[in-house]
């Protein structure tokens, strides 16, 4: 009877978002429709990502669950790259890195540390997280550092060649993890809470997918009005990119590791707040420098201060407290804390 319910309010709240987005209602309600339809979505693909793990394992499903949610934010920033607003872009990959990483990973310790006083899981994979954290920080940062040294031709020159190895180095990422140590990697905890999955796995993967592209249109939908909104507020285009359409473009994948955590299931979790970010500084951001060269107007991997800065300090706290391979709740206060201090900076800039 709960399913039904939820499923009918899944399907309402997506059909009347659809109808507010193409019948042109004013951006409030909009905004208040697609906030309702995306908890919704985020929920289904919560429940069809522990599914496709349960079949997978708890690494796979989370790279799934954290691939299919940054495709979404793919897509909107590849034409947001074609309109030339290559900042926005920037902002929003920053956006997407400390947001997985502060507040993903913070909510999902916090609330699994408050049913579970400790949870658990690979020790190993904590450590090469933490690894491929500071690879991501270095490649960001050399672009930038040499920027002022370069001319605009040099610079664009460097950070394509920056972006295809990182690229590379994310699918050797992918092999190391997936294929030739994935024995080593293996995450088992929280085996002890698995319980019988409705789902077949083919009906698994068809409902990821579907809740994917239902998760795409409603954050495309929910983008849109944030225009009239950040006007109306007096809202900068550095806190909108970094925060707003971040923690908006990034809810299913929010809800989807706070649901696993709260199953005693954080390996998932981690792997969906790290592995995202990882994917978001090592393969999105470089594939849309990529893109843009063939576009004709190379955005280069050049980020602010004040970006750089605080991907830094996300990543710094996030392998200090990830390294260990276990979590309590109060480490989910403090990733919680700096992004709480990092939004208050971002805001008034």
């Amino acid at each position: 009877m709960k399913q039904k319910l939820f499923y009918t309010i899944l399907i309402a709240s997506f059909a009347f978002s659809a109808i507010a987005h193409y019948s042109g209602m004013s951006s409030t309600l909009q905004f208040a429709l697609c906030c309702i339809a995306v908890i919704f979505a985020a929920g289904f693909m919560g429940k069809a990502t522990e599914s496709v793990a349960h079949y997978a394992g708890q690494r796979l499903g989370g790279f799934l669950n954290a691939t299919f949610g940054n495709a979404a934010e793919l897509i909107i920033a590849i034409f947001l790259v074609k309109d030339g607003l290559h900042d926005m872009v920037k902002a929003s990959i920053t956006g997407s890195i400390i947001g997985n990483m502060l507040l993903v990973l913070g909510l999902s310790v916090l609330i699994g540390g408050l049913k579970f006083k400790v949870q658990n899981f690979n020790v190993k994979l904590a450590g090469y997280n933490a690894s491929m954290m500071l690879l991501a920080v270095v490649a960001l940062f050399i672009p930038a550092l040499f920027a002022k040294s370069f001319t605009t031709k040099e610079t664009n020159t460097l950070s394509l060649i920056v972006a295809v190895i990182l690229v590379i180095a994310y699918a050797l990422w992918l092999l190391f993890s997936m294929v030739t140590h994935k024995d080593e990697l293996r995450d088992e905890a929280g085996d002890e809470e698995e319980h019988e999955i409705a789902w077949s796995k083919g009906k698994s993967i068809l409902y990821l997918l579907l809740a994917t592209v239902m998760v795409a249109f409603i954050s495309e939908w929910l983008v849109g009005t944030l225009e009239e909104f950040t006007h109306k507020f007096g809202l900068t285009e550095l806190f909108v990119g970094a925060f707003l359409i971040a923690i908006i473009g990034n809810a299913a994948e929010h809800s989807a590791a706070v649901f696993l955590a709260m199953k005693n299931k954080i390996g998932a979790a981690v792997e969906i707040a790290i592995g995202s970010s990882l994917q978001i500084a090592l393969f999105v951001a470089p594939v849309l420098v990529i893109i843009s060269f063939f576009m004709g107007q190379t955005m280069d991997i050049v980020f602010t201060t004040y970006e750089l800065a605080a991907i830094a300090v996300s990543a710094v706290i996030a392998k200090s407290i990830s390294q260990d391979g276990s979590t309590n709740w109060y480490e989910g206060v403090l990733l919680l804390v700096v992004y709480i201090i990092l939004g208050i900076a971002f805001f008034l800039v």
